[in-house]
């Protein structure tokens, strides 16, 4: 269904945004993969997903804390793809801390990794989108973009601006092709999540008895959401059967957010 269009993926090289990347190839889309990791392991990344989807996958190494760093990727995206008509700003890390014990460099950065990047890279890429009258951006949010955790002050800022910003983004684009929207996932079990088990693990629990008890704090279904299935999320978003979903936050939560 999205044969002939490109997109580019922020954090792509592994977890969430991974499995949207993945998600757009299985449908036709050609792909840019963006993150950081082990060059042969990201090479095997990109070359398995364009022989296995029949798609063109490049990689770009931007690091998106950087703006200019972040315009030059989209621009890179936009030449080597042709042109550039799905973005999903999924980028993010995370750091727990008291407030009066958090570390400004981890702020600076959770701000500008988390929220900053997804504002540079729209305003690079919205010009050709608008010119060819059709997008789609897809900022990864969180359940922390709606509601609140203890010790996670810069991250909950930081999606509760995502949040604000896609409604800001896709009010100005309303009577045009280009759509913005926001998911926010509730508990996926990617390696950010997987040190918070870890770190649950370390007191004594074995690691199934660390994953129920983060779980079972927030999640009705005491399930973890799975990059597959936020991948298939972000496609409905990229259809035409989505048109007019416009400045959505879209939960897939287990059911966090309806307590």
């Amino acid at each position: 269904m999205l044969k002939g269009k490109t997109a580019l993926v922020t954090g792509s090289t592994s977890g969430i945004g991974l499995g949207i990347a993945r998600a757009f190839a299985s449908v036709g889309a050609d792909v840019a993969l963006n993150g950081f990791g082990d060059p042969a392991g990201i090479e095997k990344l990109r070359s398995g997903i364009a022989s296995e989807f029949e798609v063109k996958t490049v990689y770009i190494p931007a690091d998106v804390s950087k703006p200019n760093e972040t315009t030059a990727m989209v621009g890179r995206a936009e030449k080597e793809l042709g042109h550039l008509d799905i973005l999903v700003n999924n980028a993010g890390i995370q750091h727990v801390a008291k407030v009066q014990d958090f570390p400004p460099e981890k702020w600076e950065a959770i701000i500008a990794i988390n929220l900053s990047s997804a504002f540079y890279a729209t305003r690079a890429a919205l010009p050709g989108m608008l010119k060819r009258d059709w997008g789609r951006i897809i900022n990864i949010a969180s359940t922390h973009g709606l509601v609140a955790s203890a010790e996670k002050s810069a991250y909950v800022a930081a999606k509760h601006g995502v949040v604000g910003f896609t409604k800001a983004v896709a009010l100005e684009t309303a009577r045009t092709g280009v759509t913005c929207n926001a998911i926010c996932p509730g508990w996926v079990l990617t390696p950010l999540v997987q040190q918070q088990v870890d770190g649950r693990a370390k007191a004594g629990k074995t690691i199934e008895q660390a994953k129920l008890e983060l779980l079972g704090e927030k999640t009705p279904s005491l399930e973890f959401v799975t990059p597959a299935q936020l991948g298939a999320l972000a496609v409905f978003l990229c259809s035409e059967a989505a048109a007019q979903v416009r400045g959505a936050a879209l939960t897939m939560d287990g059911g966090w957010t309806a307590q």
